[in-house]
């Protein structure tokens, strides 16, 4: 089982090594190395020159470790890499996180980054996932809960918690837009529903499927189809991403 926990430990291994590799070419090598073993599961082998490892698999299906003496065992499909190791002139585990760019601070005073579509504390190993196209407030915005507060386009501009069990952006859209929209193919209600993603689903469900992903920008018209338009970062668009009718009649509401 591949292993996916993003904040737990790296174990590193060095000493004299035999580092086979099979893959676009087979190769055997021997030298004091050191081997990285990486919680998603990737294996680096370096030795004492550049930047580059000798040998790797990154995110491979399956890896284990045996001892007596101590493997290393990595299989991705046709690639395979064997690191044993002879004489270890260490053999750790160390804390480590995902590295991202600094976003502010956690209510228990540690430091929160931005890295992977998610904000992280470091310290603690919390992880808050970042809806698509969110921007962390700086500043010194922050939620009564003590974490940063985050914008989001959806339909309007929200700015909700970091923290989605502390403030929901389902609700904050849903108390803007649920019913606001008619369903072009039988004329229900549109519903702000969580399926996969945040849509705008026909309430006849399931008699009609008609559902649509609320997309990354604000309202800002109504195309030709009678679904609303929004304005996002590549330009207007209809709710309907298949829509091909012209929206050049659009009302525009705000800038």
């Amino acid at each position: 089982m591949r292993p996916t926990d993003p904040g737990s430990a790296v174990r590193v291994i060095a000493g004299d090594c035999t580092t086979e590799f099979d893959g676009t070419r087979e190769q055997v090598l021997r030298g004091r190395v050191v081997c990285l073993l990486k919680p998603d599961g990737t294996v680096l082998v370096h030795d004492a020159d550049g930047y580059q490892p000798v040998a790797w698999l990154t995110r491979p299906e399956a890896r284990s470790v045996t001892n007596d003496p101590v493997t290393v065992e990595a299989r991705d499909g046709d690639q395979f890499l064997r690191v044993t190791v002879h004489e270890a002139s260490a053999d750790v585990t160390v804390p480590a996180s995902p590295a991202g760019v600094p976003v502010g601070t956690a209510p228990d005073g540690g430091p929160l980054v931005r890295a992977r579509g998610a904000v992280v504390n470091p310290d603690s190993g919390a992880r808050y996932g970042l809806p698509s196209g969110a921007t962390v407030l700086d500043g010194g915005e922050t939620c009564d809960c003590g974490l940063p507060r985050i914008r989001v386009e959806r339909g309007a501009t929200f700015e909700v918690c970091l923290d989605r069990a502390c403030e929901s952006l389902d609700d904050a859209v849903r108390a803007a837009f649920d019913r606001e929209w008619t369903c072009p193919d039988c004329g229900s209600d549109l519903r702000i529903l969580r399926r996969n993603g945040l849509l705008a689903g026909c309430d006849a469900y399931p008699d009609c499927e008609t559902a649509f992903v609320v997309p990354d920008g604000v309202v800002r018209g109504t195309c030709d189809c009678g679904l609303p338009t929004f304005r996002t970062a590549s330009g207007v668009r209809c709710l309907d991403a298949t829509c091909d009718r012209p929206t050049a009649g659009e009302t525009i509401t705000g800038p």
